[in-house]
């Protein structure tokens, strides 16, 4: 939010004006133009913090491309006309729902815990609390987690089931879970001041459990319920490749996808003008750019952790594997990509590597079939993401994104670690984080 106007008083002017016929006219007319500068910078601060946003929406939407190209190049050529109308359906059918309710249910505060009551069809809006462009954020977000669902249930899908499947997600289901996390009424919002969720919430900046989490466990089930593919499984249960046509498409996608991540992740700040210590250098713009950073280190771990773990694994390298490893890490540091640290986020993508692969190979034991990985990826590595936020947030990146009342969550958080894990500082908790309990240069000690 930009900064608000700075004042003068025509007062004050006049002892240093004399007293002149003139001095009440020059002073008056000094604080009129005065104010009419601040009043310019205020509008400079709401154009640039808008114009990010919009931007940043933008990226976000250009990962609908990605999803399209990554569904097309993972199916077989037979179906690729049908996973493109599903991707265009998301946008179109996502854009009419989360218009007419899906925004309400999500951000329509004052409202309660569980579900948004204000600005169905965007009454009253633009308002002091929101601008049309981050409703078209938001939007973007929300036909993102219908992406995720269309690659899980791909090849066997009737067109009308999912496109109702696709408008209750993006209109409903989704809304109202982001409620929960991301409206400052949300009953697991870390910006509650009297959280209902032990006290403390979820930081989850920018959704590996709201967008990655909820995505997986709707593809989860419509993969369920759907069954298999045919031939996808030998009679003996064992798997059988279905390999997708093209990995041209496979890597063009991916590439989309991960520069949409950049208006994903760091656009999930909303605004950029925002100064942390007044005349510094270092502001909200830093935090943005440290966000970036992590995103691109923990997917680009997670990448090389794939392609070499495979490689151990089954006996070669696997262009396929390695975008989708790529993808997990960025997953996973979504949840805590602007309270960590780089090094942090390089654990983060390299854990995530392994509990794609893991996840792989329980969907095969257990005969589930997901075409894209959708659900292992989305679904285990944003979950990783939830846990290994609370596990390295750093309390003085937490209390910049969400200042105030994050802080003793944070404390809280850590310290049942701290303890679980055996470990008592001989220094105060200061603005460590539990990452430095384990590997920083903290001396500590077996309680």
């Amino acid at each position: 939010m930009a900064s608000s106007p700075l004042s003068c008083s025509a007062s004050d002017l006049y002892p240093l004006l004399g007293d002149g016929a003139n001095a009440t006219a020059a002073a008056e007319f000094i604080c009129g133009r005065f104010e009419a500068i601040s009043n310019k910078f205020v509008d400079t601060g709401y154009a640039v913090d808008n114009t990010y946003l919009l931007f940043s929406a933008y990226l976000v939407f250009a990962m609908q491309l990605g999803f399209a190209m990554l569904c097309a190049g993972s199916v077989r050529a037979k179906n690729t006309m049908n996973i493109m109308l599903t991707n265009v359906l998301d946008a179109a059918a996502g854009g009419l729902f989360y218009y007419t309710f899906g925004f309400a249910l999500a951000f329509g505060s004052p409202s309660n815990g569980f579900i948004g009551q204000h600005f169905f069809g965007l009454s009253k809006f633009p308002s002091p609390s929101f601008d049309y462009g981050y409703f078209l954020y938001q939007w973007a977000f929300a036909i993102a987690v219908a992406g995720i669902t269309s690659g899980s249930i791909a090849e066997r899908t009737q067109f009308v089931a999912y496109l109702v499947y696709s408008s209750f997600l993006t209109g409903l289901v989704y809304p109202i879970v982001s409620h929960w996390f991301w409206s400052a009424d949300g009953w697991a919002s870390p910006a509650r001041a009297e959280n209902l969720l032990f006290g403390s919430g979820v930081i989850d900046f920018a959704g590996s459990g709201v967008v990655h989490l909820v995505g997986a466990i709707a593809g989860l089930w419509g993969s369920l319920i759907e069954g298999p593919r045919i031939g996808r499984f030998d009679h003996a249960g064992r798997a059988v490749a279905l390999r997708g046509h093209s990995g041209t498409l496979v890597v063009l996608g991916t590439f989309l996808l991960w520069f949409g991540w950049y208006g994903f992740n760091p656009g999930s700040f909303i605004n950029i003008m925002k100064s942390y210590e007044s005349g510094s250098y270092y502001g909200q713009w830093s935090a943005i750019g440290r966000t970036a950073v992590t995103t691109t280190l923990a997917g680009c771990t997670a990448a090389l952790t794939t392609l070499f773990g495979k490689r151990l694994l089954v006996g070669h390298w696997n262009v396929t594997d390695v975008c989708n490893g790529l993808l997990g890490g960025f997953a996973a540091i979504t949840g805590g990509c602007s309270v960590v640290d780089p090094w942090a986020a390089v654990l983060c993508g390299f854990v995530s590597a392994w509990v794609l692969i893991g996840c792989n190979k329980l969907a095969e034991k257990l005969r589930y079939d997901d075409p894209l990985e959708a659900t292992q990826l989305h679904g285990g590595c944003g979950a990783w993401g939830i846990i290994f936020t609370a596990l390295f947030a750093k309390e003085a990146y937490v209390n910049e994104v969400y200042p105030g009342s994050a802080r003793e969550a944070v404390r809280a958080v850590h310290g049942r670690w701290r303890k679980a894990l055996g470990c008592t500082y001989s220094t105060d908790f200061g603005d460590r984080g539990l990452g430095e309990c384990l590997y920083g240069d903290i001396v500590f000690y077996s309680a």
